[in-house]
């Protein structure tokens, strides 16, 4: 909550500092890096919201949690991002066509600069955070940061060459460049977070060890089948039938469910485990084979 209503704080202060270098030099380029500030502003109040939803606890009309709800906001942000990059597109395409000299393009330079770099640092902070967590709002912004911290080096390089050759179409030239990345970064964040919103399975990687642990803890039973997994924020839902022998007592299927939920547990954060326990004649032969 704390980094949501930083990177709340963080916009503001940025989009002022950028506001003030296009004020200043009256750079298509520096509008367009401010543009994409206010967009910063707007993800950084869709964050915070998101991430006050995802951590209401199960209710009757939300058994599962709320945990989704970073994702609609991490796929909001890749919207909003696309939408900024076809912004700038639209005033390069103006500036390129009708070139201007640009006003104290030093002071102007210098204070976007200065921005770049509190984004910058504010971006690393909330990857590292947002992984560490497992807060798909959290690392979205920080992403989201990073693609504004390479839009304004663009700029300031694209001004730079302006400056150095006198040609003024470059402003426009490389804030086009730039614009494209962003596209493709927005489009990326898009598809990232719909595949956990459509119940994707967790990673290939994770998915073996998941395997491996009710290979190994389960046993007493005859084999797991009907595995199925997917992730939401922080928790990660794993879900599969166990198979035990006829003569199993309820006390040790439980007993045999109770060991393989710990050692998932101590191996996967936040896991929410659901097993269905079924007589031997429920055996398909095709899942896991449990060791003895």
């Amino acid at each position: 909550m704390k980094l949501a209503i930083g990177s709340l704080i963080i916009g503001f202060v940025v989009l002022g500092l950028k506001g003030l270098a296009y004020w200043m030099t009256g750079s298509v380029a520096l509008l367009s890096d401010a543009l994409e500030s206010t967009v910063n502003v707007a993800t950084a109040f869709a964050a915070l919201f998101a991430i006050r939803l995802a951590a209401r606890p199960a209710d009757a009309n939300h058994p599962y949690g709320h945990h989704k709800a970073e994702f609609f906001s991490a796929v909001l942000e890749g919207v909003m991002i696309i939408i900024a990059a076809i912004l700038i597109l639209k005033e390069s395409y103006t500036a390129f066509l009708t070139p201007r000299v640009l006003d104290a393009p030093i002071d102007g330079l210098l204070v976007n600069a200065l921005a770049t770099v509190v984004n910058a640092a504010w971006s690393a902070v909330l990857l590292r955070q947002g992984r560490r967590q497992k807060s798909a709002a959290l690392v979205a912004d920080g992403k989201h940061l990073f693609t504004d911290v390479l839009t304004s080096i663009g700029v300031i390089v694209g001004l730079l060459l302006a400056l150095a050759t006198g040609w003024w179409r470059l402003d426009a030239a490389v804030a086009s460049l730039v614009a494209v990345n962003i596209l493709w970064s927005g489009s990326k964040l898009v598809k990232e977070s719909l595949s956990v919103l459509l119940d994707e399975a967790v990673p290939e990687e994770t998915l073996g060890v998941v395997r491996s642990i009710i290979s190994t803890e389960a046993g007493g039973a005859i084999e797991a089948h009907d595995l199925r997994t997917r992730h939401a924020g922080r928790v990660t839902f794993i879900d599969f039938h166990l198979v035990v022998p006829g003569e199993t007592t309820v006390f040790e299927a439980h007993e045999i469910c109770d060991r393989v939920e710990a050692a998932l547990r101590a191996t996967i954060a936040d896991a929410k485990i659901t097993i269905h326990v079924e007589p031997e004649h429920k055996s398909k032969h095709t899942g896991i084979v449990v060791l003895d």
